[in-house]
């Protein structure tokens, strides 16, 4: 595949997993005919969403995925990674949706990977409950049991650090709490749940296994004690609270102190082993002492209180959405995470990488991915063991916060007609994987 500087794209190991990502909440619609999510209830309060949408048809995936199947076969991937609704599944008829879209997924030749909670907890639960853990365990083994025939590859959760923090932290997405650090609990019972998950998946005969955690670069502001402290902690906080109890089986820095239950034991099942540790990648992080910042995380506001504060990267190009593009951090956070976590870091797969463009005719997008399949390269040929690379998203859908101002997708959607349109991307992606075989 040749880019405008003419050099082709170097090949991928034999058997690397080529892919697109998507999430139930943001693309089935459907909403009245499963129970409601805390995302349905944050969407209907005010001034929640920022354009006031909600998800209740978003790209209307649930009656419409045949034609979005046969995007994907159309596409050539290996694989499309997708996410099963915990409210869906607790719905009469709901897991049915599923069991038809994986035999879809099977004839098309496209492997079906599920991610098994991806933000859209039913509305009756609370993730400050140590007892959603065991409730997610006896969902995963529902759906492990219709569906382990023709699955292979499962992910239990998508990003515990964004719905801890975001959700439960400062309020941005569902369920809406402002707890700020009491919201720690969130992340344990999660990670727990993870751990509980890859226990039942195993019950059921899985054998490629992970998680998906969502990670980047830290760079502090300057060399100024207080940014470089600062900096430590969001990385704390953002990247090392969440990888090494899966990694090490144990939390950093004394964290562990600060979360509820029997620590010990819950790490003995969070640190239960996994095929594969999926990395979600966007940007690295400017971090400064507090006071110094813009006051956001990915466009939301944070709280004052926090002790730190996010600067702007200046010199990069950005994307619709205002996140700055540094492909050469996903080289960064991939060879730092084989430096800090050595032989006990499992193979890794890039679930989930995209970005925020408008436009069906999208060269912006085009340079954006050739740029990280580049930098992801780099990170291989530096003996990193990556395994597959999966695009966020295969279609524009419901942003969360953002409503629908925002487009990630492969695929141009029109909100008003649901009508697909490939994008040019799609088309570039399409003839990278013919390349890469």
């Amino acid at each position: 595949m040749a880019t405008d500087a003419g050099t082709a794209i170097p090949r991928f190991p034999a058997g690397f997993l080529w892919g697109v990502s998507t999430s139930a909440h943001q693309i089935e619609g459907a909403a009245e005919v499963r129970e409601p999510s805390v995302w349905d209830v944050f969407t209907a309060g005010p001034g929640r969403v920022k354009d006031g949408s909600t998800a209740a048809v978003a790209c209307d995936h649930y009656h419409r995925y045949p034609e979005d199947v046969a995007l994907l076969a159309g596409l050539g991937v290996d694989a499309y990674r997708f996410s099963v609704s915990w409210p869906r599944v607790n719905s009469p008829g709901g897991l049915d949706f599923y069991d038809r879209l994986v035999d879809e997924l099977c004839a098309a030749g496209v492997r079906p990977v599920p991610t098994l909670f991806h933000w859209d907890l039913p509305a009756s639960l609370d993730w400050l409950e140590r007892d959603t853990a065991a409730r997610f365990a006896d969902y995963v083994s529902v759906v492990a049991a219709r569906l382990g025939d023709r699955v292979g590859k499962w992910i239990t959760l998508n990003e515990p650090a964004e719905h801890t923090l975001l959700g439960h932290a400062i309020g941005a997405h569902a369920p809406g709490s402002r707890l700020l650090f009491d919201a720690l609990p969130v992340a344990h019972h999660q990670l727990l749940a993870h751990g509980l998950a890859v226990r039942a998946l195993r019950a059921a005969g899985a054998t490629d296994v992970g998680i998906a955690n969502s990670h980047g670069p830290t760079w502090p502001a300057s060399g100024k004690p207080a940014d470089v402290e600062a900096a430590g902690f969001y990385d704390l906080l953002l990247n090392r609270l969440f990888a090494e109890p899966v990694i090490l089986g144990a939390y950093p820095d004394g964290m562990g102190d600060l979360m509820p239950g029997n620590v010990q034991e819950d790490l003995a099942v969070i640190a239960e082993p996994v095929d594969f540790y999926g990395v979600n990648y966007y940007a690295p992080s400017l971090v400064g002492a507090p006071g110094g910042g813009d006051g956001e995380y990915g466009g939301l506001a944070l709280p004052a209180e926090l002790p730190f504060s996010l600067r702007e990267i200046e010199g990069r190009p950005v994307t619709d959405f205002g996140w700055p593009v540094v492909p050469e951090g996903l080289t960064e956070l991939l060879t730092g995470f084989r430096d800090r976590y050595g032989d006990r870091l499992p193979p890794v797969v890039v679930t989930e990488n995209g970005c925020s463009y408008d436009g069906i005719d999208d060269q912006d997008r085009i340079a954006y991915l050739d740029a990280h399949i580049r930098a992801l390269h780099t990170a291989v040929e530096a003996g990193v063991d990556v395994r597959g690379y999966f695009v966020w998203s295969l279609m524009d859908n419901f942003e969360w916060a953002e409503g629908y101002a925002r487009r990630f997708g492969l695929v141009h959607v029109d909100y008003a007609t649901l009508e697909r349109t490939p994008k040019s991307s799609y088309h570039w992606f399409r003839e990278l994987l013919r390349a890469q075989r």
